[in-house]
């Protein structure tokens, strides 16, 4: 276990200094990279930019890091729980809305004297509905999040992973973290979705959170859920959230039902081709003979 070492990364130097310039080259900026919670672990930080942009240079920085250890006899993977016992590997996303100036429009020019809740107190009126779509549609995307049978090991109790629909300012249990005053600048205001594993597609996934939240927009929707409680529990009592899927199962069910807001914002062809992917995933996983 050597997270946050500042000498582990020497181990490998070359292979660790062989990604940072290609990804330099990609136009993948690497923000921060350092070792993580478990053996060989590592979390890489991308600096922030468009959406489509984004998307793009996730990808890029997973197809670096594989192809260029090939050089190196390393065989990295990103699946969400390669390893019974320990956090797997997540793949968060953060989300800001700006305006064509580059003003933050999830920041409140000052502080809300009456916040339906305390935490959002700095969010704006369009942030908060952003949030709120975010929420109610979060149960209907978890194929795109969580693709894989492999997906739901990651995301259990106990173990650093989100169970639940649950958001809170400065949360690391949640759903949805708030990042905003007063524990970071007005200008710094988003969400970050915890949910994704780093198996997910990240063009998937910022999609369906772009079409989540904008529904809440469209829709002005207000925060109906409360956040969870510094130090509180994923999956304690109250009115927390609802669990999210167990299985890849249950949640591509969900996925392709009649009326699933996933179909609503993705349309009823994505939904079905994607979602048919999903179910042959899991007919394959049923017939599989595991060492389990």
């Amino acid at each position: 276990m050597f997270g946050y070492s500042l000498t582990r990364p020497l181990h490998n130097k070359d292979y660790y200094y062989s990604i940072f310039s290609a990804c330099e080259k990609f136009d993948t900026h690497i923000e921060g990279w350092h070792t993580e919670s478990g053996p060989g672990v590592f979390e890489a930080a991308l600096a922030f930019g468009d959406i489509k942009g984004m998307a793009d240079r996730a990808a890029l920085f997973k197809y670096a890091v594989k192809s260029i250890a090939t050089t190196y006899g390393i065989t990295p993977c990103f699946m969400a729980k390669p390893r019974h016992g320990l956090p797997g590997n997540s793949g968060h996303m953060h989300i800001s809305l700006v305006d064509a100036s580059g003003a933050n429009l999830f920041a409140r020019p000052s502080p809300d004297p009456n916040p339906p809740y305390p935490d959002v107190a700095h969010l704006s009126d369009l942030g908060r509905h952003f949030l709120a779509g975010l929420l109610d549609g979060l149960p209907d995307i978890m194929p795109l999040l969580a693709p894989t049978v492999n997906s739901y090991k990651r995301l259990v109790e106990n173990f650093w992973a989100p169970v639940t629909v649950s958001w809170g300012l400065e949360h690391r249990a949640a759903s949805i973290r708030l990042i905003a005053p007063p524990t970071a600048k007005p200008a710094a205001t988003r969400f970050e979705i915890r949910v994704p594993g780093a198996d997910a597609n990240p063009h998937y996934v910022l999609a369906a959170c772009l079409a989540l939240g904008w529904r809440g927009v469209e829709r002005k929707m207000e925060l109906g859920l409360r956040p969870l409680a510094r130090g509180e529990a994923v999956g304690g009592a109250g009115d927390a959230g609802e669990r999210l899927a167990r299985t890849l199962g249950e949640a591509t069910e969900r996925f392709v039902r009649a009326g699933s807001v996933a179909r609503e914002v993705l349309g009823d062809e994505f939904v079905e081709h994607f979602g048919g992917t999903r179910e042959h995933e899991v007919r394959l996983w049923d017939e599989a003979v595991t060492d389990w």
